[in-house]
């Protein structure tokens, strides 16, 4: 049997259509015979492969354009039917440990009557879920149920990100006119960044399982096809989600930028009523400080007390002109 070690086998399982399944390896995957009425699951990591054979490429009787598909860098999400089985490329949301919120990694599917080979580049939570379900005993019976309970698990991940995303742009809302700008201002933004880029793979995955579940295929039962169009009612709601919550942080940004400006205003407005008080004071008190002959009042002991006096009346009635104009 050939050394398969280097093409990521993550795992390999056997079901039997009735609900059961067991893990299989490269033995029982290379012999390629399901049990009677049942399907396998090959999942595989995507890893380089630039020198020597590989199971894709040589063993597993997948046409070469669908394997280059499989094994594409980045894509995003779509479907295509062919006579034989069906692409089908998703993203999910991860929601493991250490993992941002916008990274919506991919997961690719080759889907036939009797066998399912999935590649995957980066661990997704959803998939280890599944997996743990299976060993439960909640096996798929079907490729058409495998292929719908992985969708909405995908799915409801996808909801419980896009919820919280909505609850802080409601919160952002509510501190808008009183938290501190600079404060603000990066967390509008990273909300506004994260909506735009998981606006940018969602809308595409309603389109690719809305066209999976136009699959004319014996393995996929009405029941799959309404739990199919379900996951992309639900993700179309959520693309709706995120052109709100996008909306909204652009709204919360001009309120920030008229907030700013008003404190702008504020602060130029108080400055001019400060020139304006203060600018004949200083007037009078350089011209009465000239050390010049002539000065009224130079050799008068009250002189400066006088002029003192004259200072503060002209300043109380610059202010009191300046409150009945309302510039203060």
């Amino acid at each position: 049997m050939p050394d398969y070690d280097r093409e990521g086998l993550v795992s390999a399982w056997s079901f039997d259509g009735a609900g059961g399944a067991r893990r299989i390896g490269w033995e029982e995957i290379l012999r390629g015979s399901p049990q009677s009425g049942g399907f396998d699951w090959i999942n595989l990591q995507q890893m380089d492969h630039r020198h020597g054979r590989t199971w894709l490429t040589d063993d597993s009787r997948i046409d070469p354009s669908i394997v280059e598909s499989l094994t594409a860098a980045e894509t995003r999400p779509r479907c295509a039917l062919f006579d034989n089985g069906a692409f089908l490329n998703l993203r999910g949301i991860n929601l493991m440990p250490y993992s941002l919120p916008d990274e919506m990694h991919s997961v690719r599917f080759w889907v036939e009557p009797h066998r399912i080979v999935s590649v995957r580049k980066r661990a997704l939570s959803a998939v280890g879920d599944f997996e743990d379900a299976i060993q439960r005993g909640r096996a798929p019976r079907t490729p058409g149920e495998f292929v719908a309970d992985l969708s909405m698990r995908l799915v409801d991940r996808m909801d419980t990100v896009i919820t919280a995303l909505a609850e802080q742009a409601d919160e952002l809302e509510e501190m808008v006119l009183s938290a501190t700008l600079s404060n603000l201002s990066p967390k509008v933004s990273e909300v506004r960044r994260v909506a735009i880029i998981l606006r940018r793979y969602i809308a595409p995955q309603r389109e690719a399982l809305n066209h999976f579940s136009l699959e004319d295929a014996e393995w996929l039962s009405p029941r799959d096809r309404n739990r199919l169009r379900e996951a992309a009612d639900r993700v179309t709601r959520f693309a709706e989600e995120l052109d709100s919550v996008r909306d909204r942080a652009a709204v919360i940004y001009d309120q920030m930028v008229e907030r700013r400006a008003e404190q702008m205003n504020r602060s130029m407005l108080i400055l001019a009523a400060v020139t304006v008080i203060f600018a004949p004071l200083t007037l009078i008190t350089g011209l009465m400080g000239m050390n010049v002959e002539g000065i009224p009042g130079a050799q008068d002991p009250n002189g400066f007390w006088a002029v003192t006096i004259v200072a503060a009346l002209l300043g109380v009635g610059l202010v009191a002109l300046l409150r009945k104009i309302r510039w203060l």
